[in-house]
Order: structure tokens, then sequence, then C-alpha cells
């Protein structure tokens, strides 16, 4: 398990550069001492390991920037990518505040040689919206939601996508969540597309850290949604992580069938495959205790494997 005895760890991702295993993470001072309060205090850290179990910690990837700007708020949620000429991409969410007060979420990236020293690009590549986004005009969700950018290789070689966690501009106010779209060509300017699923009334209201894998074969779209966000007719399921099947990388993926990973006690999960044996393995990171406390930090690696049609959590390897 990677934790900080100083610090709340939460959301969290990785990459894998042939040696080592980085892995990237949101944290903030256990001094605040409420934990709701990490989130508008958050850094992204990172940590190394060369076997997905001892990790180390190095010195931190991002920080908020000087306001006025679009990450002045705080540094969330995003993933690492290489580019066929050796440069290494960290998309993330910059957030910062509407005059209102309330959140607002825009995708920006930095780049990097060598994993460790990150120079940021400067204004956001991605925003919300019209017409296929629900930006915060609309009143019907607490923040403008656009965050959690997941980025891939077009498996085709035809550019690069990103997933985002967003919501439509129409629906049931409570099941608007949608993985939100954009393409490129080189990873540096974005292309704002459709959603690639729909609002439900059997849904959610927000799609977290959304990922996209084939394991062992067969394509897998993850999300993280608490019961609190979730529509209410799916109330009462308490899933944490959630899995849907899919037929490609690019869906499409059916929100209604939607499947709980695991329960509320653990949160973003997280999917990556051990160089050492080829075997898919769930991260995630401790979201509750018993009374319902936060607790924070990223669990040891989880087995997955294929039961029928559904993806499901083998026991922890000892």
């Amino acid at each position: 398990m990677f934790d900080l005895p100083g610090s709340w760890v939460w959301d969290f991702w990785f990459a894998d550069d042939g040696d080592r295993y980085h892995l990237y993470f949101l944290y903030a001072s256990r001094a605040l001492h409420d934990p709701d309060a990490r989130h508008y205090r958050a850094s992204i850290g990172h940590a190394v390991s060369t076997d997905l179990v001892e990790w180390t910690q190095v010195a931190d990837a991002l920080v908020r920037s000087d306001a006025p700007a679009f990450d002045d708020l705080a540094t969330w949620t995003g993933s690492v990518v290489r580019h066929p000429d050796g440069t290494w991409f960290l998309f993330y969410t910059g957030s910062s505040l509407a005059p209102d007060g309330k959140n607002v979420q825009r995708i920006g990236y930095a780049t990097s040689n060598d994993l460790e020293t990150w120079t940021k690009s400067g204004g956001p590549v991605l925003e919300a919206r019209a017409p296929w986004y629900e930006t915060l005009d609309s009143g019907a969700w607490h923040d403008e939601a656009f965050r959690d950018p997941w980025v891939f290789a077009d498996p085709d070689g035809d550019g690069w996508h990103m997933l985002v966690t967003a919501r439509a501009a129409h629906g049931p106010a409570d099941g608007r969540g949608v993985v939100g779209h954009a393409w490129s060509s080189d990873l540096r300017t974005w292309e704002l597309r459709e959603p690639l699923t729909a609002p439900t009334a059997n849904g959610f209201g927000q799609l977290e850290v959304t990922q996209v894998e084939v394991v062992d074969g067969r394509p897998i779209l993850i999300f993280s949604c608490l019961d609190e966000h979730a529509a209410a007719a799916r109330r009462g399921h308490a899933g944490g992580t959630w899995a849907v099947p899919a037929e490609s990388l690019l869906g499409p993926f059916d929100v209604d069938a939607a499947y709980p990973l695991t329960d509320e006690s653990l949160y973003v999960g997280r999917l990556i495959q051990r160089r050492s044996d080829g075997r898919w393995l769930l991260f995630a990171f401790r979201n509750a205790d018993e009374k319902g406390a936060f607790v924070g930090g990223v669990t040891d690696p989880m087995p997955v494997a294929w039961e029928g049609e559904r993806l499901v959590v083998r026991p922890r390897e000892n």
C-alpha cells in the first residue's frame, strides 16, 4: 500500500517506462483537519516502484499555478502517455472558481523527458461547451464537470483519444453523467467531440475517473461514482468503482448495464498490466472505513479476471 503519514492520498494514475512504474497521486496535508477540504488544496505527487508493491516517494510532479489561471485553485486527476518522439505528456484537470464560488474544471497538460520534471503547456486545451456538454450556467449540478482526462492511442493508429468526466446538456439531472470525448492528431491540439454515452434515468450524475483497457482480449470501461451521485433509480447499490463490458475501446458503452467492481470502501479503481507475468491488476484508494470516515491511501494490487461476462476482483495476492 502507498500512503503518507502527513497527507491524505486519493485519486491516482500510473505510467510505465519499461523499467519502473510511476504512481502519480493527489494529496493534501492532514493539517487541514477536515478531509473534505483536501480537494481545493490538491497537488500531484509522484512515487516509483519496480514491483507495484513497494513505492518510493520522489519529487512532486505538479502544483497549482498563480492566479489568474485555469489551475489556480488545484491540480486534479489525469493520465500519462508517451508521444512517438519520446516526450511524455501528463494530462490533468485544472480547477478554478467562478465568480459565484462554484468550481469550474478544464483540461491542460505538461510535458517531460524523464517523467520527473514537468513543464506546463500554459492554458487549457479543452473545456465543457455546448451543444453537447453541460456548463455551469445550467444550474443543474454543483460544479462544471469536465475533468479526469484518460488519454490513449487510437487502436487503428488514427491519433489519440481522450475520455473525460462530463455531463450532458440534457436529460435527467441526476443521470446526465457521460463519458466525454475528444480527439487529437498530435496530443497538443484537441477537437471536442460528442459524448460516447448518453444520459439515462438509470445512470449516474457523474462517471468519475474513466479508464478503458483490453483485459485478456476483452474491452472494458471502468469508472467511479458514489451512491449519493447516482441516479435515484440506481441508489442503494453501493458501488464505488463500476465496470461496463464493451465492444471496443470507444464503445458502445451501455451505462445502464454498469455493475459494481468494488463497494464504496474503495474508490477510483485503476487497471494496470504487470510486466513480469502479463497479469491485470486493480488498484483503488481507501475511501471509507466501517464508520464512513474518509481514509485515503492507495491499496496493494488486486488481481482481476473474467467470470462469464463480468470482470471481477480476485482475492488479494500475499
